[in-house]
């Protein structure tokens, strides 16, 4: 006789396969066997596939996007309180905190650029009009 389950060679008389530990016999063998759903042996068995559990009050959204934005330390904050209960709204949250960062980032670089040259304009004005009244 062969196992139902792993399809090795086993005692007639045997309840359980050695092997895999399979039950051979069922206890209502009087009982027409009904088929099986159990795919053949050495194909792989795959669960059906389900749609994980959302939120209904979990969304994308732009308000909280632009709130990150304006304020980008609020939208770290909300991100790491919302990213494992709301995870579309803790992406939007942690976007607009990005987002805001760079732009922050890049407005104070150019206000530094700015500074600088303005400064050394104000200086070789005053250098050259210093330099005209002593030579003259």
């Amino acid at each position: 006789m062969f196992c139902k389950y792993c399809g090795k060679e086993i005692d007639e008389n045997a309840a359980f396969c050695p092997f895999c530990g399979a039950k051979q016999r069922d206890e209502s063998a009087g009982q027409e066997e009904q088929p099986r759903q159990t795919p053949p042996y050495g194909q792989p068995h795959y669960p059906p596939y389900q749609q994980p559990y959302r939120d209904p009050a979990d969304a994308r959204s732009g308000g909280f996007a632009f709130l990150c934005f304006l304020f980008p330390v609020i939208g770290l904050i909300l991100y790491l309180v919302w990213k494992d209960t709301m995870p579309l709204r803790a992406k939007s949250c942690g976007k607009g905190a990005l987002i805001g960062v760079i732009v922050y980032a890049v407005f104070l670089i150019l206000c530094i650029i700015l500074c600088v040259v303005a400064f050394n304009f104000y200086d070789d004005y005053y250098y050259y009009t210093y330099a005209r009244i002593l030579l003259s």
